[in-house]
């Protein structure tokens, strides 16, 4: 990042990370950026002792690393997590780079049953129905519905063309990415002599505390109850939860994953890019989905699966390496049964 308004001494980074200076605490960082684009006058991180030989050929005047690095020629600041450590610089010199919507823009259309809490901001030609209930600090961009009777917390912040369909809760320090689309009806349909009829979707949408939703991102309302997105669960863009699906807390969901309807995911669940959930299917607590794994029954608990079928990881890597070798067993049995054929030959020949 060029530098900005923020300034800050190597001493002054060092408080608010929680980190040990080796080296020069007076140096003036003005700038954050990648080991490998940083300039002087920049701040960088690094995490892995692995690339230990690039802070030698960085040109950033200060680097961020783990407690594995004893020595440097450029000045340290040695933490237990680098990497949280450099986000939280990033905040601070970042604050001046982003600019959210402040207040109430001329254009939003508010209901009078509307209420909302201090310090809301609601940006240009965003729509508020009646008896929603908005928390302080709240943060909603421009071009944003949000419908009737909707409740989201404290500290939330709503990027624009952001859907919020009626009666959905969201909890506190929320981030909801642009295009996303709460509470849209669940995908419900029972055909009658050839017709699809539509099931009244008439349930909701809870997302907890400290969740982040992606651009583009679906989550359906429940049939009749909830669909719910456990605390501190983050969502990557592109992905589609279906009605009645349960997250539990701090889930990972990359994107293009899909969820099928009343699938529960428990704690701390990975589901890796364009992975497929079945519905009505369990995956256990700290149970890894690979990329593009089509999962069709429960997964226990810690457990990683891969592949189509999903299956655990270890039989799918060797159900691949078979798979693999596909060509080489072709020739060969078609090698084997030209032997057989030339020895019924031969055997033919000596008994006419």
């Amino acid at each position: 990042m060029k530098p900005g308004r923020v300034t800050l001494t190597l001493k002054e980074i060092s408080a608010l990370v929680g980190g040990e200076i080796i080296g020069n605490a007076d140096i003036v960082i003005r700038g954050i950026s990648g080991i490998k684009e940083a300039q002087e006058g920049d701040i960088t991180f690094l995490a892995n002792a692995r690339y230990e030989a690039l802070l030698e050929t960085t040109k950033a005047s200060a680097v961020i690393t783990s407690q594995d690095i004893v020595k440097s020629s450029k000045p340290l600041i040695r933490t237990v997590n680098p990497s949280l450590a450099f986000a939280k610089v990033v905040n601070v010199f970042a604050s001046h780079v982003i600019q959210h919507p402040k207040g109430i823009h001329k254009t939003a259309v508010i209901s009078p049953t509307a209420r909302l809490g201090s310090r809301v901001a609601v940006g240009a030609h965003t729509i508020i129905e009646d008896d929603v209930v908005i928390g302080d600090d709240t943060i909603i961009y421009g071009l944003c519905y949000v419908g009737r009777e909707t409740v989201i917390g404290n500290n939330c912040l709503i990027y624009s063309h952001v859907s919020v369909r009626e009666r959905i809760e969201i909890g506190s320090r929320v981030i909801i990415h642009c295009g996303a689309v709460l509470g849209s009806d669940g995908f419900g349909f029972e055909a009658v002599n050839g017709v699809q009829e539509k099931i009244p979707q008439i349930g909701t949408v809870v997302l907890g505390d400290d969740v982040e939703v992606g651009a583009n991102v679906t989550i359906d309302r429940a049939r009749f109850d909830k669909t719910l997105i456990g605390r501190g669960t983050k969502i990557d863009n592109l992905v589609q939860i279906a009605h009645n699906v349960v997250t539990g807390k701090n889930c990972i969901i990359i994107a293009q994953a899909g969820v099928s309807g009343s699938t529960v995911l428990e704690d701390n669940v990975i589901l890796a890019g364009q992975a497929g959930l079945v519905g009505h299917i369990r995956v256990g607590e700290g149970a890894v989905v690979a990329a593009q794994a089509g999962v069709t029954k429960s997964v226990p608990a810690r457990t990683m699966v891969s592949g189509y079928p999903a299956r655990l990881h270890e039989t799918a890597i060797k159900v691949n390496a078979c798979v693999q070798n596909l060509p080489l067993l072709y020739k060969k049995i078609k090698e084997l049964e030209a032997k057989v054929k030339d020895l019924e030959k031969k055997l033919q020949e000596r008994h006419a």
